[in-house]
Order: structure tokens, then sequence, then C-alpha cells
């Protein structure tokens, strides 16, 4: 087992360690499935993927449980440089475990930079907006900000334009029809949209947003139920729709699709921004080649996010969240 740095107590490392597991149960997750665990051995921190809490229709290739666990990553990494600590991170350290994605272990100590600072504020702050964002448009030199930070996690962003947002909708759409008309598919949102409240995880329907007019279709989480908020009089006229892309689809680069996705939804959340996932046109093969023509034919589409503003004064509701006991595991 590796020995922590000279400057840190082992003590100290554990502490900083299990904070940042912690933190990470915050990190957004397809469906809210939270498909991770965290294991805490001697100064080393390892994150697994959970494959029994991969989605089996809507996720059959796994893409959505990487990106999920990479958000989970790169909220622990943002927890841990905010406080002050350096770290090394190893991406799916063992070829024979598939399921191990990571390991974190604290070298030393550095001074927090103040976008670190800001980011990990913002664990607690961020919330999936499904609601209608408003006219108000989202300006040239924020987006240029998310992607500078998206780029320096190893993704890239392409914001779609204006004149070819139509395109997005029909994929989304196109996507969304299939899914519903999918039995199993529709088994399996119903399963997660009406978890007992002990899980700490799904959709719960005082999240969800009933059907409105909107420029990209946002999925409806209950289709025979009801929603427990209002999509609002607007209609995403000044909403942004940008694509987090990367140039394949090796697990590692989905990984860090996800620590890219996370940066993205963290500063968007500082920027004073509400942001929604969208997920559907990259969940079914042929929508998704759709995607791949408005990146001009480079790279692979990882998720779709809206962003804009919400005229309301009403906060979105956190999500439920799995007991810490239940993901994070402590050994000597």
């Amino acid at each position: 087992m590796a020995e922590p740095a000279k400057d840190v107590s082992r003590a100290e490392a554990r502490e900083a360690l299990e904070l940042a597991a912690r933190a990470s149960l915050r990190a957004p997750s397809v469906f809210n499935t939270q498909p991770w665990r965290w294991r805490l051995t001697g100064e080393v921190l390892e994150l697994a993927s959970e494959p029994e809490r991969r989605l089996g229709v809507t996720d059959a290739e796994g893409r959505l449980l990487l990106l999920s666990c990479g958000g989970a990553l790169h909220h622990a990494r943002v927890t841990l440089a905010a406080a002050g600590w350096r770290v090394e991170v190893q991406r799916l350290p063992e070829e024979q475990r598939p399921d191990l994605l990571a390991r974190i272990r604290v070298t030393g100590r550095a001074e927090p930079d103040p976008v670190v600072k800001d980011l990990a504020a913002a664990v607690t702050r961020r919330r999936t907006d499904r609601r209608a964002f408003g006219d108000r448009v989202v300006a040239e030199q924020t987006v240029s900000r998310l992607r500078r930070l998206v780029e320096a996690e190893g993704a890239y962003l392409h914001v779609v334009p204006d004149d070819r947002v139509p395109e997005l909708a029909v994929s989304v759409d196109l996507a969304a029809d299939a899914n519903y008309f999918d039995p199993a598919h529709r088994t399996e949102l119903t399963a997660w949209t009406h978890r007992p409240a002990w899980t700490g995880d799904g959709v719960p329907p005082a999240t969800a947003v009933e059907p409105s007019l909107r420029r990209v279709p946002v999925r409806n989480f209950l289709p025979d139920g009801s929603p427990g908020m209002l999509a609002g009089a607007d209609h995403d006229e000044g909403a942004a729709y940008v694509i987090v892309y990367g140039m394949s689809d090796r697990p590692v680069d989905l990984l860090r699709g996800g620590e890219a996705l996370s940066a993205l939804l963290l500063q968007a959340t500082c920027e004073g921004l509400a942001t929604a996932p969208i997920s559907e046109a990259v969940e079914v093969a042929w929508p998704r080649r759709l995607l791949t023509r408005l990146l001009s034919g480079i790279g692979e589409p990882y998720l779709i996010v809206r962003l804009g503003y919400v005229e309301s004064p009403e906060t979105v509701p956190p999500s439920p969240r799995r007991a810490p006991s239940d993901v994070i595991s402590i050994e000597d």
C-alpha cells in the first residue's frame, strides 16, 4: 500500500478522503441511480461502479453509468482540492478489475485555487432544473468559461447553433418516442420514479415537471402520474444547448467525460445558470448518430446539457441521496 506524503499524517489523509467521498454523494447520475461505491483502505480511496445499478434498458451499453461515476470522481477531486490537498488519481488502474474506476491518494498540500473553491461550494447548491428557461440569453463569455473547464478535464464542448437546434430536437424526440413505446423502458422508468423513501435514490415526483412546449423536448418522468413542478410560462427561448463529447467511447474517456460534465454543471451553478442534462438522444443508437452530425462527424457525443435562466423564485427541491454507510466502506 502506498504511503501518504511525509507532510500529511495518516489520520489527515483518511479524514480528507472520507469527506471527499461524502461530498461525491451529491453528484448527478442518470435517473439518480448513484451507481458507484467508495472504499477507503489505508490512505487510498477507491471508486468502483455498481453494475447492478446500471439501467439495463436505458443504458444497455453502460455509457451513462461511467459518465455518472465520473461525476462522483470529479466531486471528490474538487472537494479535496478546495480543502488544500494535492492528490494523485489513477483511472482504471487494474485491467482485470473493470469495475474499479479510480484510486485517489493524497500526496501533499496545495494552495486552493479560488475557482476550485467556488466549484466545491456549488456542490450542495446544484440542482437539475427541468422547468422551462426564460428569454435571457447565455452570454458567450460564460460559455467560453464552461468550455475551458470541460477541456481541462479531457473532454470537449460543442455549442449547438440556433439554426441547428431543430435537428437536436428531432434526435431527442425520436429517442423519446422509441423509449416511450418500449414496454421494458417504461417498466424501468416506473421503477426509478416510484422508489421507497428509504432507498435514497431515483427521481421523486417532486422534482419532475409537467410536459410543455419546448424548443427541445424534456423527458416526461411521470407519463402516468402527476409531476410535482409546473414547467412555467416560458419555452426555453434563451436556452443554450451544449454537447459534451470526446474522441472515443472507451471507458476511460467516458469516465473523464463524466468529470467534465461535473465541472460544467458546477461552474454553471456558480454563474447563476440553471442546468438540465438531456440523455435521451445518447440512449438510443440511431438518434445518437444524428448527434454526431451536429459534431460534424468528429467525436463521440456523451450528453446534452440545457443551460439557461429560470424566472421563478421557487427553488427545485434536492433529489434524495443514499446514506453514506451504503456507499462508503472504511477499512484499516
